[in-house]
C-alpha cells in the first residue's frame, strides 16, 4: 500500500486542497476504485490518505477531530479484543481474562474457529466464570456452514453476543443460510470496502453487527457515511480495529461523532509496539469500560518519527493465519 501511495494516488491527490476530504475521495474513487474495482490495496491505501487529511484539518483549527465530525468527548463503551483471547486450554483462558475485567472491561471477544466442540467448551469456561461479561466471539473466517450449526444453540445458551465473520466476506450465501438458524447475530464488515460493499450486506439483512475498518473501508470519511447508511437500518456500527494507535484514535473519534455507535474494539493483544510507541498518548480504557476521544487537535496524537525510522517496512505478506 505504501507504494501505491507513493506513486500512483500520490500523482493523483497533489495540488488538491488538503481541506476538501470529499473532494480528494472522489478523485481517486473515480480514477480507481470506479474503474478498477474495489480492489483492497486501493482501498486500504486510500484510507490512510483520507485519515491524515482529517488530522491535517484538525490541526489547522485546532479542534479534534470528533468536533469537526459533529460529535462530543463523550464515554465509548469498549471490549477486550485483539490477537490474544485464542484457542488457549479453557483454564488458561480464564486467567487471561481475569486481569482485563479487573481493569474496567465489561466485554470481552473471544477467538474461535478451532472446532465447534473445543470453540463452545473455551466459551463456557469463561461464562461460568464471569457471568455478568459480554461475550463476543470472533470465528476467523474458519467455519463452514455445518460448524455455525453445531456451535450455534451454544452460543445461544452462553449468551454470546454475537458470532464475527464465520465466513469469508464474498460468501454471501452462507451468511443468509446461517442467518435463519443461528439465533445470534452475525457479524462482519472488517474486509469489506467501502459504502458500496457495505450496502449489499446491509440489504442481504443477514449481517446485523457491521464492523468498517477504518483503515480498510475508506477512512473517516467513508466511514463516516457507512454509520449513516447503518444509522438508516437501526444497526449499530462496532468498528474492526488495525493493529496501530493511529487507527485506534480515530476509531474512538468517529464514534464518538456517531448516532449509532457501538463498542470500540480496545487492542489487548501482547507486544504491540505499533500500539504504544508508535504515538502518543495511547487510548485508555477507563475503570468503567469506556474510552474518551483524544483532546489534541486532530487525531490527537503525535508520530514518533524516531520509532518509524527505527522501524522500517519489511517485504512480504504482513499476516499469514
Amino acid at each position: 500500500m505504501g507504494h501505491l501511495v507513493n506513486s500512483t494516488l500520490k500523482d493523483l491527490v497533489v495540488g488538491l486542497d488538503a481541506a476538501d476530504t470529499v473532494g480528494v475521495w472522489t478523485t481517486i474513487y473515480t480514477a480507481q476504485l470506479a474503474s478498477h474495482g474495489l480492489g483492497a490495496a486501493a482501498a486500504i491505501a486510500m484510507s490512510g490518505i483520507d485519515m491524515a487529511l482529517w488530522d491535517i484539518r484538525g490541526k489547522a483549527v485546532g479542534w479534534p477531530v470528533y468536533r469537526l465530525l459533529g460529535g462530543a468527548s463523550r464515554p465509548v463503551a469498549a471490549y477486550a479484543g485483539g490477537v490474544a483471547l485464542g484457542w488457549s486450554e479453557p483454564g488458561f483462558l480464564v486467567e487471561e481474562v481475569w486481569p482485563l475485567v479487573e481493569r474496567g472491561y465489561r466485554a470481552v471477544k473471544l477467538r474461535i474457529g478451532d472446532n465447534p466442540v473445543d470453540d463452545l467448551a473455551r466459551i463456557s469456561a469463561v461464562r461460568s466464570a464471569f457471568p455478568a461479561l459480554e461475550i463476543l466471539a470472533d470465528a476467523n473466517t474458519a467455519y463452514d456452514l455445518e460448524d455455525v450449526r453445531r456451535i450455534a444453540p451454544g452460543l445461544r445458551d452462553q449468551h454470546v453476543g454475537w458470532l464475527e465473520e464465520p465466513f469469508p466476506p464474498h460468501d454471501h450465501r452462507s451468511y443468509a443460510a446461517a442467518a435463519r438458524f443461528a439465533g445470534v447475530p452475525l457479524a462482519a464488515g472488517e474486509n469489506h470496502y467501502t459504502r458500496f460493499e457495505f450496502h449489499r450486506l446491509i440489504e442481504d439483512g443477514a449481517v446485523s453487527v457491521l464492523q468498517p475498518d477504518l483503515s480498510k473501508s475508506g477512512g473517516l470519511t467513508e466511514v463516516h457515511r457507512i454509520a449513516a447508511l447503518a444509522s438508516a437500518w437501526k444497526l449499530p456500527l462496532n468498528p474492526h480495529t488495525a493493529s496501530t494507535g493511529l487507527n485506534m484514535a480515530a476509531t474512538v473519534h468517529l464514534l464518538a461523532a456517531t448516532e449509532n455507535a457501538g463498542y470500540f474494539e480496545a487492542d489487548v493483544s501482547h507486544d504491540n509496539l505499533f500500539r504504544d510507541e508508535l504515538v502518543s498518548p495511547a487510548i485508555t480504557v477507563r475503570p468503567d469500560g469506556t474510552v474518551l476521544p483524544p483532546e489534541g487537535p486532530g487525531l490527537g496524537v503525535e508520530v514518533d518519527e524516531d520509532f518509524l525510522a527505527a522501524h522500517p517496512v519489511i517485504e512480504g505478506p504482513g499476516f499469514v493465519r
